[in-house]
């Protein structure tokens, strides 16, 4: 197959979205660009043939210097050196902020990419506000907030490791950790704690669409959209993150009316232009709501 490439530049990006399904023949992985190397991230068994094909091309771009390959079909999503140099990046770029990652050491290297747009958005509107981060994995969205000018961040995940690496990657672009706070708990025995840090101007929902033992969307999702009003100001924010394919835009609509009405969907966020989607209802969701009590 031929890949279609976007101009590679010194900033982490998805460049190939084949879980769209708007690629044929590339339907079974993604890769992502973390400069200076190529992880393609596979999520069943790639043909010698098709690796081939997409190593030979990924190898003919300038400013590629290694190539590797991570099997998520397989236990552990172990990480396989294919070309080129065998030291991964430690860091990354994105739209002006830099990231902790580290390839191979867990299923996730540390950033999402495909919600390079909803980072964008918050540092764009949370100049002095303050944030919930709910599901904060390694603060990605503190960074952004942060960055953008926000009073304070909360940030909570049940990975104190997660929230270690969050820590860091405030550091690394040399913002005030002081305006953030992590909590490194269950969300929903922790309500009462966050509620004493509100209200917030904004709040952020990014759940694992399914995390055995702790978080079944279906069920979960309606449980966290149900303490939004109670911990959002007048007229404050909340953004709402899916990204279980098997669910549309329309579940988070259905489960805002039903438990918490008040919310005013005003905006829905565009994917980066390199995540297609045959529907604007598969893969990544983003719909930002208003609070607007009567």
């Amino acid at each position: 197959m031929k890949l279609d490439l976007p101009p590679l530049e010194q900033q982490a990006l998805r460049v190939i979205h084949g879980r769209g399904h708007c690629i044929e023949g590339a339907e079974s992985f993604n890769i992502e660009w973390l400069p200076p190397v190529m992880l393609i991230v596979a999520y069943a068994p790639l043909s010698a043939d098709l690796t081939r094909q997409l190593l030979e091309q990924l190898k003919a771009e300038p400013l590629v210097e290694g190539v590797f390959l991570q099997q998520r079909d397989q236990p552990m999503a172990p990480v396989k050196h294919l070309w080129g140099s065998e030291q991964t990046p430690a860091t990354v770029n994105e739209h002006g902020l830099a990231y902790k990652v580290e390839v191979g050491t867990h299923q996730n290297f540390g950033l999402f990419l495909d919600m390079a747009k909803g980072r964008e958005w918050v540092k764009q509107h949370s100049e002095d506000k303050n944030v919930l981060n709910l599901f904060s994995y390694t603060c990605g969205f503190a960074v952004a907030a942060i960055a953008g000018g926000a009073n304070a961040v909360v940030n909570i995940d049940m990975s104190k490791a997660a929230l270690s690496v969050g820590r860091d990657n405030l550091r690394l672009n040399q913002l005030d950790d002081k305006k953030a706070r992590f909590f490194g708990h269950d969300l929903f025995k922790s309500w009462g704690k966050l509620r004493k840090h509100g209200p917030y101007d904004l709040v952020i929902a990014d759940p694992p669409s399914m995390q055995k033992g702790s978080f079944l969307v279906e069920k979960d999702y309606p449980r966290i959209i149900r303490q939004l009003p109670s911990l959002l100001s007048e007229n404050g924010i909340a953004m709402l993150c899916l990204n279980a394919p098997w669910l549309s835009c329309q579940f988070l609509l259905d489960a805002v009316a039903s438990e918490a009405p008040q919310l005013r969907l005003i905006e829905t966020l565009d994917r980066p232009e390199t995540v297609l989607e045959q529907s604007p209802d598969d893969g990544l969701k983003v719909l930002i709501f208003e609070n607007s009590p009567a």
